[in-house]
């Protein structure tokens, strides 16, 4: 297996994005699904849907998210993984009439995307905004077909370089406030500025959207690999992260003096990814470097785990919570399988999941639609997958 991080290391200045690290290029096995109903989406009348649709890149493909838009079903952004410094972006949406996805465009980005992500506006009443991150955090106005990079947003002043960006998260509650994380132990907020508004930006105006850093405080001991705002309080001024030093920490905007210890891996192993439950902000999710377990955190009682899940048999690559469920998270891994797990049983261990996905490849992305709560999507390879569940 040649391994993405290797070429990623060359990329980025000898440094590395732990979590794109497994991604394989070889072909394997066969798919079988089941389904297991949770809730319905508005169907489009006299369309007879498939429980699965599939979209081919070009390319490998690593960053995903789905659009949250109402008026844009089905619309998701991906992006490449390629050994270059040239990488794409392209937007691709589902055609419900006839089952197939189509590409609505295509823009170069530099370097890959570690992460991608649509601005938190459900109603359509701000800009149609695409956030990425790789060596800055950048946002790109979409309309239509044509994207145009709206502002790029560096904190570094006293140099050409920066650290590169191991991914972000854009305020649910405040959509004027992003944040980052960097392999250079930072977290860094970010303030949108239009002289008014997000909402009520012209649409017209070229770079009519700038940011500010609000602030940039050292988060962890190593490389911080994640970085999630939770729902928790008034929504818009707690997150945490995750690092190379295996701890999970809590932050407050209000008071960044200090921060709380949620976890921390009894191996000191990295940790990658971590996912906040979006019904119940009580609970939160990661999972370490090369581990096949996913730990769940009650941070009322933090440091011990209230639920480990082990059904997996490759290491871990992405953790999704359901939209609408307390109760039901997603997990998809090296062993070519997708994962929804039903929780309401802890802290009973849960033994197996109630669904199982096997990919044709090893899941290197999966993420659960927001505003359609019965569809899940998985990237692996070239392919990205939706999955009615």
């Amino acid at each position: 297996m040649k391994s993405i991080v290797r070429a990623a290391i060359i990329l980025f200045h000898q440094h590395v994005f732990p979590i794109i690290n497994r991604i394989d290029r070889n072909n394997s096995i066969a798919m079988a699904s089941a389904g297991v109903g949770i809730s319905p989406s508005r169907e489009v009348p006299n369309v007879k849907r498939k429980e699965i649709y599939r979209y081919t890149a070009p390319w490998t493909i690593y960053g995903m998210n789905w659009s949250v838009r109402h008026d844009k079903r089905f619309r998701l952004a991906i992006g490449s993984f390629m050994e270059d410094y040239c990488n794409k972006v392209q937007i691709i949406q589902l055609d419900e009439e006839r089952g197939t996805f189509f590409h609505k465009a295509t823009f170069d980005h530099p370097y890959p995307t570690t992460k991608i992500m649509w601005i938190p506006d459900m109603v359509g009443q701000l800009p149609d905004l695409v956030a990425t991150s790789g060596d800055y955090l950048r946002l790109w106005r979409v309309n239509d077909t044509d994207i145009r990079q709206e502002c790029m947003l560096n904190n570094s002043k006293t140099s050409e370089f920066c650290a590169p960006l191991t991914s972000f998260d854009w305020n649910e509650t405040d959509p004027n406030i992003l944040g980052a994380s960097s392999i250079d132990t930072t977290c860094t907020i970010w303030g949108l500025e239009t002289g008014q508004v997000i909402g009520k930006v012209m649409g017209n105006v070229s770079g009519s959207v700038t940011g500010s850093v609000r602030t940039q405080l050292i988060a962890h001991d190593k490389e911080v690999h994640d970085l999630a705002f939770t729902r928790a309080g008034s929504g818009r001024d707690l997150f945490a992260s995750v690092g190379s030093d295996g701890s999970v920490r809590l932050f407050d905007l209000r008071n960044l003096e200090h921060s709380t210890i949620l976890y921390e891996d009894p191996k000191q192993q990295p940790l990658l990814r971590l996912a906040w439950n979006r019904q119940d902000p009580n609970y939160l999710a990661t999972f370490a470097l090369d581990s096949t377990e996913i730990i769940i955190m009650d941070i009322r009682a933090p440091s011990t785990p209230v639920a480990t899940l082990r059904n997996h048999t490759g290491p871990v690559n992405g953790i999704t919570w359901a939209p609408h469920s307390s109760c039901h998270v997603c997990s998809a891994a090296d062993d070519h399988q997708a994962l929804i797990w039903d929780i309401q049983q802890m802290p009973q261990a849960i033994e197996v999941p109630i669904l199982a996905y096997v990919a044709q490849n090893e899941i290197n992305q999966v993420q659960w639609s927001v505003t359609q709560s019965d569809w899940i999507a998985i990237c692996f390879k070239d392919n990205v997958e939706i999955l009615r569940v």
